[in-house]
């Protein structure tokens, strides 16, 4: 389907609907600032982060209509979605420095299983419709070794746990991400916990650093996925 088609699906008065974040918001992880300080000296929200996830970005609050979006994309079989949300994706500012060297864009990978009963991987479509835009690569670095349990109903350490290990190096291994900036890109960030363990695989490919790029961002009372 057509890019302009797919747009289309998305009426004017639901994109005016589109809910984005207050400020002032964390610096490394854009979460908004409570105390309406952009300085305070400790975020709640990255903390428990890996040090190799640098910093994230995303475009929209997880509300309606984002939440819907996310949800046909992922689960109800409509990977036409994809051009829209990848371009609102590659308009966010990117941490200073970030094109200074090789930069390069990587999916958060799924598992085989997740593959062939959606037909793709959502991350993958967006990745590409952030690549292109930028005039980035677009690389399949990691793959997902294991499953296990769906994220949705799990606590922030449940998830931490419920990820760990389960992503390793594409095989054979993509000489781009050595040396680069990787954009590291998700529908959705929620506890950054899957993100924090795919940039730690990133970091031990050589990637000098790793920022996550998400369509929406699930805040506190809000839906998750």
């Amino acid at each position: 389907m057509p890019a302009r088609v797919a747009a289309s699906f998305l009426c004017g008065r639901c994109k005016s609907r589109l809910q984005v974040a207050p400020w002032p918001r964390c610096p490394r992880c854009h979460f908004p600032r409570g105390a309406g300080r952009a300085d305070a000296p400790d975020c709640l929200e990255c903390r428990s982060w890996s040090p190799a996830l640098g910093a994230a970005r995303f475009a929209y609050v997880l509300a309606h209509p984002a939440d819907d979006l996310v949800h046909a994309l992922k689960y109800e079989g409509w990977p036409e979605l994809a051009s829209m949300m990848g371009r609102e994706v590659a308009r966010l500012d990117l941490p200073p420095g970030t094109l200074d060297g090789p930069c390069v864009v990587v999916p958060v990978p799924t598992t085989a299983r997740r593959r062939r009963t959606r037909g793709y991987n959502q991350a993958e479509l967006l990745a590409e419709n952030v690549a292109g835009p930028l005039g980035l690569p677009f690389c399949r670095a990691l793959v997902r070794v294991s499953e296990g349990r769906s994220q949705t109903a799990l606590t922030p350490t449940e998830r931490r746990e419920n990820v760990r290990g389960v992503f390793a190096p594409a095989s054979p291994p993509d000489p781009r991400v050595a040396g680069a900036h990787v954009l590291l890109v998700d529908n959705v960030l929620t506890t950054g916990a899957t993100a924090s363990e795919a940039a730690s695989a990133l970091v031990d490919l050589g990637a000098r650093a790793v920022t996550l790029l998400a369509f929406a961002r699930a805040l506190p009372g809000g839906r998750r996925t």
